[in-house]
C-alpha cells in the first residue's frame, strides 16, 4: 500500500527558509509523478511544484518560480520542497501526493489535484510578517 508522510512545517518568518521532506513507501512503479500543493484557509487546493522521476523534469507554479525547489532522493524514497525567500502567501497546510508518469507530462494535469491518486496528510507552514 502506498503510503506517503510530510515533515518539516513550522512558523517562519517573511524571508527566511524552510525545507519540507515526503517519505514514500509501497510505490512499486519504476517511475512516478510526485508533486507538493498547499491549501490555505478558504482557498482551493494549488500546485505548486511537480517532478517526473523518469527524466528527472521538474515544474514549477509561477508564484514559486525561482524561490522553491522540488528534489526526489531515490535512495531514501524521499521527496524534498526547498522553500526560500517565504512569504506571508506561502503559509498554507502542504501536501505530497504521487501518480503516474502521465500526470506530470500534461501542462494542465500536473497541477489538478484530482489527478493525483495517493496524498500524504499535510504539513503546516505558517510565515510571520
Amino acid at each position: 500500500q502506498v503510503k506517503l508522510e510530510e515533515s518539516g512545517g513550522d512558523s517562519v518568518q517573511a524571508g527566511g527558509s524552510l525545507r519540507l521532506s515526503c517519505v514514500v513507501t509501497g510505490y512499486t512503479f519504476s517511475s512516478y509523478c510526485m508533486a507538493w500543493f498547499r491549501q490555505a484557509p478558504g482557498k482551493e487546493r494549488e500546485g505548486v511544484a511537480a517532478i517526473y522521476t523518469g527524466v528527472g523534469g521538474t515544474y514549477y507554479a509561477d508564484s514559486v518560480k525561482g524561490r522553491f525547489t522540488i528534489s526526489l532522493d531515490n535512495r531514501k524514497n524521499t521527496l524534498s520542497l526547498q522553500m526560500n525567500n517565504v512569504t506571508p502567501e506561502d503559509a498554507a497546510t502542504y501536501y505530497c501526493a504521487a501518480n503516474l508518469p502521465r500526470t506530470c507530462l500534461g501542462g494542465d494535469t500536473r497541477w489538478r489535484p484530482s489527478e493525483y491518486s495517493y496524498w500524504g496528510q499535510g504539513t503546516q507552514v505558517a510565515v510571520s510578517s
